[in-house]
């Protein structure tokens, strides 16, 4: 004797979880697993609106090998008998009284009603529909409206056993198809925020590109500098998070790119005479210099975008001994994001040739850098440097 479904309860069950997807692929998925295994149907399918082609396409089947539709299969557009029977005003007053319909021998199309009254016109279009539906070895469809849009139609094939659909299933599925509306509605939403939160963020580091490019502009010794200190910064919190460092997230290499293209964005604000100054510094020049990482600060803290950023710029020249600048933090106080920009500022500084000097080759500035870790350098990215150029990847 088969278990007694308590619908009431697996609607809510099915509720709740819809409410916390945000995919309508996967959100259409789970629903329609959980018809074929409670409901203990052939198959189901669901057929979406898409809304580039203001057509509808049958994306998700689930069931039987053999007997599912296969995904891509079906589209209709909006003069396809099944689309117009739910969306044409002609129709409009008699499919808004009914959820669903039927055929119970794939020849003649039942409502729950079981009886037709509304002229030879809808017989004409239910039956249209009842070819289609054969078509798609479907026994029974089910329309998802939000508000007055038609957002998906519900495909559901044969009962196993052969049975009938009974009312407190067709109930069911009515009440399915509601909240799956509202819920790819929810979903579409969401992804089209995530779609615009994107474009606005490919803008934004498009503009950081800019800043940083107009830094370079005004020391004319740096020319390359702000790419290739990124770039050994991205290189060396890739080779960390190989190692198992746990804090190289996505979002935190997202965060060290933009602060390494704007680590020296408050040289800005240097005098050009002290910024391009071909010998040492006085230490007041110095101190002036020194600066560019406050000035960097307060020209970026308006933009709340850059907050997770902000520490690269501010704190880059910070020493692991606490003898860096500007407030002297020492080890573990230093930000890890400010502390792999110092190793890649410092790598690419004494390798850049300067009117005072020739720059270094790239194994003597590594081992420059070995010589100081736990004294200028944080242990965790020098060593990540080390192994890189061991490797020959730096």
């Amino acid at each position: 004797m088969s278990t007694r479904i308590d619908y009431k309860r697996e609607l809510e069950s099915a509720s709740k979880s819809m409410i916390m997807i945000h995919e309508p692929k996967l959100l259409i998925k789970l629903v329609l697993r959980m018809i074929v295994r409670k409901v203990h149907i052939k198959h189901a399918g669901m057929v979406l609106h898409d809304v580039q082609r203001d057509a509808y396409v049958l994306n998700i089947s689930r069931g039987e090998k053999g007997v599912k539709i296969p995904e891509g299969f079906a589209r209709f557009d909006r003069k396809s008998p099944i689309i117009k029977l739910f969306t044409d005003k002609e129709y409009r007053s008699f499919t808004l009284k009914r959820n669903a319909f039927l055929t119970q021998d794939l020849n003649k199309l039942i409502w729950q009603e079981s009886v037709l009254t509304n002229g030879n016109g809808t017989r004409e279009m239910l039956h249209k529909v009842g070819q289609q539906m054969q078509m798609l070895n479907s026994i029974a469809c089910v329309p998802a409206f939000y508000q007055d849009k038609l957002m998906a139609i519900l495909l559901l094939g044969e009962k196993k056993g052969g049975r009938y659909f009974e009312q407190d299933e067709l109930d069911f599925f009515a009440a399915l198809a509601s909240d799956v509306a509202m819920a790819i509605r929810n979903a579409q939403l969401f992804e089209g925020l995530k779609r615009e939160a994107q474009k606005n963020k490919d803008l934004f580091i498009r503009t950081t590109v800019v800043l940083g490019a107009t830094i370079e502009a005004k020391d004319k010794y740096t020319s390359g500098h702000t790419e290739r200190v990124t770039n050994y910064a991205m290189t060396i919190a890739k080779k960390m998070k190989e190692d198992g460092v746990p804090e190289m997230t996505d979002e935190f290499l997202e965060s060290l790119y933009i602060s390494g293209m704007l680590h020296d964005i408050g040289k800005i604000g240097v005098p050009e005479d002290i910024l391009n100054k071909t010998g040492p510094l006085t230490p007041e020049e110095f101190d002036v210099m020194k600066r560019h990482t406050l000035h960097g600060e307060e020209i970026l803290k308006p933009l709340s975008e850059l907050r997770d950023s902000l520490d690269g710029v501010k704190y880059h020249h910070e020493r692991y001994d606490g003898k860096g600048y500007p407030e002297g933090l020492k080890g573990e106080e230093i930000p890890l994001i400010a502390a792999i920009i110092c190793v890649a500022d410092t790598l690419d500084a004494m390798t850049t040739d300067r009117p005072y000097r020739k720059g270094f080759s790239k194994a003597a500035a590594v081992l420059e850098i070995k010589n100081n870790i736990g004294t200028q350098f944080h242990p965790v990215p020098a060593k990540a440097l080390i192994e890189l150029f061991e490797e020959g990847k730096i």
